[in-house]
């Protein structure tokens, strides 16, 4: 299967059409669930589609041991070739690497600006144009609204989509009416879609729990599978 085949029939198409033609560009997304439920493989595979349509994605990890983002990639990369059977598969592979940074912090003593200063010297200092941006595990009880609001700003002045993960933790998280986790009610206005995993009996369900201004989002009828950790039709 070509690249042009395989990106037309991803599921990640749903998630487009679900939601008024994706992210798009000056917004920011979150996808939010407890720990270890697949926040991280979500991400992956949203960054990965990205790189088989030929965009460039920074890869902003916060991780004790940044192989086992690339070992994502790796993963990810194999399970959607092996698949949809994916023509020149290293040739493609080798394309998308070149195509792909990731940038790993630690959470100690680091805040979102001087994540952001990191990144505005990378795209111009770099020559790195970005169009997706997703920034993993970052610990959001340290952030603010002002915070938010200027990666939001960032967004918009580069033209790029940020991706957050959000971990709720371990026990089970307290919701909203809407959906909306607790963790995230003060910063709903920051985000143009939330997504929240909500693990089901054989599957993670990928609720879409905010869309853009609409009312009352739709069903995305998306899940996680976790066998091969990619995102699927239910």
């Amino acid at each position: 299967m070509i690249k042009q085949e395989l990106n037309e029939r991803s599921p990640l198409r749903i998630l487009e059409h679900s939601t008024h033609g994706g992210l798009g560009k000056g917004n920011l997304g979150v996808i939010a669930a407890r720990r270890g439920v697949g926040k991280t493989a979500c991400l992956v595979h949203i960054a990965t589609d990205q790189l088989l349509q030929g965009k460039q994605v920074i890869h902003v990890a916060f991780a004790t041991n940044p192989g086992h983002i690339v070992d994502w990639y790796e993963d990810i990369f194999r399970e959607i070739s092996d698949k949809f059977g994916l023509d020149s598969v290293m040739s493609v592979h080798d394309e998308m690497i070149r195509h792909r940074i990731i940038m790993n912090y630690n959470q100690e003593g680091i805040r979102l600006p001087q994540v952001i200063g990191s990144l505005r010297e990378m795209i111009r200092d770099g020559h790195f144009a970005a169009d997706l941006i997703v920034v993993d595990a970052y610990d959001f009880s340290q952030v603010s609204m002002d915070e938010l609001n200027l990666v939001r700003k960032f967004a918009a002045e580069q033209g790029l989509e940020i991706w957050f993960s959000v971990s709720l933790g371990y026990e089970q998280p307290q919701y909203d009416t809407a959906g909306v986790p607790g963790l995230l009610e003060d910063f709903i206005e920051a985000f143009s879609i939330m997504i929240c995993l909500r693990p089901e009996e054989k599957y993670i369900h990928l609720q879409l729990v905010k869309d853009h201004d609409a009312a009352v989002p739709e069903d995305l009828h998306l899940k996680l599978d976790p066998k091969s950790l990619l995102i699927a039709r239910e």
